[in-house]
């Protein structure tokens, strides 16, 4: 045997005795990391010269979840932990070159999918559901939120806030973070001696993602089916006195043309919330006359479907284990929807704000498998939208067992109070009262209480391939006539090339959840639908394309009775690049009988669709993201073909030029193009909406937007300036101002400004 020869037979050699050591040495779930007590004072500066750092345990040997999940990644990360009385500290040595970073923003909770950041996900109640996750990017920019479901499909809300503390140190070849994270800053038992914990870091720059816990490309790898136990070395330390104050100062010039014209209006207000550690697992939350004006504006939509728009809470009061209340049900069915709570739409679909005089939140872990929320709100009376004070219960009781799974028991309670048959006209909201026919003529009847309870199931596999749910939920209320029931059952199966989804849901004639989310209740005379998805991912080797695939999916909605109503097949098939741009195809078939009437432009001007008509309608779709990395960016969605009884031409999307890393300049649209036969409508809708959005430093952020939408025949521009002068202390000055689009004549308009400051008691 020749040189050559020889040395190719001991490289053989090498590598088959080298790979099984090497799949050893590939961290699995459950893998532990100890973590101990400092020794020394631990100072944020970014350079590891303590002991501690030096004799704490390393979350090393990274692998790549995307683009491929069979490879070690080529910058490596290392991830360590200690603590002290006070705080749990994190670093993170991130090994990089001097490529330029991507940094989307400067502003606090920034969007984790076009930034490059390293993160940590922290399970204190070892439940593998809930926990609290915090995530930095190069630049220093802090993200944090909760957890839920174990952080599948979609469990992290970034809406919740906190204090914690942090210092990056950029060098050439790697960039250092030092984390210090308060113990009073989330909840967590001192008696419990293993935590799930999670590491994870995005490159966008290089469209990577990488994980301390090897993960399969299909899965989230912040999840704690993919993570692994930070075993505490040394005692936890005991949860002291945790109590939080944060009180706000607001002052407001209004005027409101439409219903005073020419008339200016002030305020000043007051109010507090506060932060209360009755455990170490357990908060109580209480807020008193609490102003949201500062939460930013919701995004306008061109609604054309015959169902509500369900839009997202951003209040911070309603985020924290708020999955214990809103997940309760199912998407089409759910007993509790939080911003049924202080807001109200106006005559024009605008929500506007309900006073809301107090409120108090008792929620978070009784132990390792049980936990607890009970919240209760009370709002004002509020005459020009027709509602009077109303209170709101709501209670939740968790049972967490196996790997991921829990079922639950909730109840929810809407009281109006002080309302009588023959305030009618002065409560007119329907919220309040129901239409009944009486005699050949439509008469209101006050519903003084709605009622909700109901039990769900979440059944989860360890290794995520395997998801179950069900729920069931009964209504009660002054117009119990017949059947009120609601439930669901859901089962999926993910695994690297299939995923696969399918389930039931029922919603009964008088089902009703009056502080819940059911977009079908004004649709349908009660309902069952039976739906079913599937797709299949291919992963091309060495390609530009990282994944595509086909989608078919099926939907048929039944009500009682047995008559069909509604029938949706769908096929797509779907691109995904390695440059991070995105690109589906799809054709679509719709078939409706109509159970209501119904006109989604304007019913005095229009031909309205009638109940019992049938129609259908072929349509095919294209939607592109394209490469998110670059400086200007967009995407596009379009869809072309029938629409009822006509054809619909629809092109949306969203085009972005990013001044890195100070800004945002974005232009949002929505045009339908609608052809419909004789008077049911020609109309081109629009909705246009330029936003603005300045992080001049990582404490002082300016966001304007403009939102113009000729369906609402209404122009809207808000401004929101925020300064956080100390962490989660803010100062904001807001203004609002709606337009008329004939002569831009203002039908109101408000200049707000707030002062909150956090204080730890």
């Amino acid at each position: 045997m020749n040189v050559v020869n020889w040395q190719k037979f001991c490289f053989c050699v090498y590598l088959f005795l080298l790979t099984p050591l090497a799949m050893t040495a590939q961290n699995q779930p459950g893998a532990a990391l100890q973590i101990k007590k400092a020794d020394t004072e631990i100072i944020l500066d970014g350079v590891l010269d303590e002991t501690a750092w030096q004799r704490a345990d390393v979350a090393d040997n990274w692998y790549l979840n995307y683009p491929v999940d069979t490879a070690r990644a080529p910058f490596q990360t290392e991830a360590r932990l200690t603590f002290d009385d006070d705080a749990i500290y994190i670093s993170f040595v991130c090994y990089d070159d001097d490529s330029p970073d991507i940094i989307n923003s400067l502003r606090r909770d920034f969007d984790p999918e076009l930034n490059d950041y390293v993160g940590v996900s922290i399970g204190p109640y070892n439940d593998r559901i809930n926990g609290f996750y915090f995530v930095i990017t190069p630049k220093g920019v802090q993200h944090e939120g909760t957890i839920t479901g174990g952080g599948n499909g979609g469990g992290f809300n970034s809406f919740w806030d906190n204090k914690w503390f942090s210092k990056v140190v950029r060098y050439d070849d790697r960039w250092i973070v030092e984390m210090a994270i308060p113990f009073k800053s989330f909840r967590y038992k001192s008696d419990v001696r293993e935590w799930n914990i999670s590491f994870d870091r995005s490159e966008l720059k290089r469209n990577l993602k990488s994980s301390w816990i090897r993960t399969p490309i299909q899965y989230t790898t912040a999840s704690f089916a993919y993570g692994g136990q930070l075993v505490w070395e040394d005692p936890i330390p005991e949860a002291k006195t945790n109590i939080s104050f944060i009180p706000y100062l607001a002052g407001s010039t209004a005027r409101d043309n439409e219903k005073v014209p020419g008339v200016n209006s002030s305020d000043f207000q007051a109010g507090f919330d506060a932060k209360i550690g009755v455990t170490p697992s357990m908060n109580l939350d209480l807020t008193v006359n609490p102003d949201f004006s500062q939460v930013e504006v919701d995004q306008q939509v061109i609604n054309l479907t015959r169902f509500e728009f369900r839009f997202p809470e951003r209040r911070q009061f309603f985020l924290e284990n708020s999955d214990l209340f809103d997940l309760a049900g199912f998407p089409n069915a759910r007993p509790f929807f939080s911003r049924r709570i202080g807001l109200a739409q106006d005559s024009i679909g605008l929500f506007q704000r309900v006073p809301i005089l107090y409120g108090a939140r008792l929620s978070g872990s009784l132990n390792e498998k049980w936990r607890l929320g009970v919240m209760n709100m009370h709002t004002r009376e509020e005459l020009s939208l027709g509602l009077p004070a109303q209170n709101y219960t709501v209670a939740a009781l968790q049972h967490n067992f196996w790997a991921q799974s829990s079922f639950a028991v909730s109840f929810v309670n809407k009281q109006s109070l002080g309302v009588e048959a023959g305030d009618s006209l002065k409560y007119f909201n329907r919220s309040v009262f129901q239409e009944i026919q009486v005699g050949g003529a439509r008469r209101l009847r006050p519903n003084t209480y709605n009622r909700v309870v109901s039990a769900d199931l979440e059944l989860l596999s360890k290794d995520n391939k395997w998801y179950h749910s069900s729920f069931i939920a009964r209504s009660f209320d002054e117009f119990n006539e017949g059947s009120n029931l609601a439930g669901a059952l859901f089962f999926r199966y993910a695994e690297r090339n299939v995923n696969v989804l399918m389930g039931y849901t029922f919603v009964n004639e008088f089902f009703n959840s009056e502080a819940g989310f059911v977009p079908s209740a004004r649709v349908y005379p009660g309902q069952h639908r039976f739906f079913v998805n599937g797709g299949y991912d291919f992963y091309p080797q060495g390609s530009a394309i990282v994944s595509m695939g086909p989608s078919l999916n099926a939907e048929h909605t039944y009500i009682p009775g047995g008559s069909l109503t509604d029938r949706d097949y769908g096929l797509s098939y779907s691109f995904r690049f390695a440059n991070t741009s995105f690109l589906r195809l799809g054709y679509n078939y719709v078939y409706q009988r109509l159970t209501s009437n119904f006109n989604f432009i304007d019913p005095s001007q229009y031909t309205s669709f009638l109940a019992g008509e049938e129609y259908d309608w072929h349509a095919v779709s294209a939607r592109y993201q394209s490469n998110t990395r670059q400086l200007f960016n967009f995407n596009l969605s379009s869809t072309i073909g029938g629409f009822y009884n006509g054809r619909n031409f629809n092109l949306s999307g969203e085009l972005t030029y990013r001044y890195q890393p100070y800004g945002n300049i974005s232009l949002r649209l929505d045009f339908n193009d609608l052809n419909l036969p004789d008077n049911y409508g020609q109309e081109q809708l629009f909705l246009i909406g330029p936003r603005l959005d300045l992080t001049f430093t990582d404490k002082i952020f300016l966001t304007t937007y403009y939102q113009y939408n000729n369906l609402l025949d209404n122009m809207n521009l808000n401004a929101r300036f925020q300064w956080r002068f100390r962490p989660a202390s803010d100062l904001f000055i807001v203004y609002t101002e709606n337009y008329l689009p004939e002569d831009f004549s203002s039908k109101n308009r408000a200049l707000v400004f707030k002062m909150t400051y956090w204080m730890n008691l």
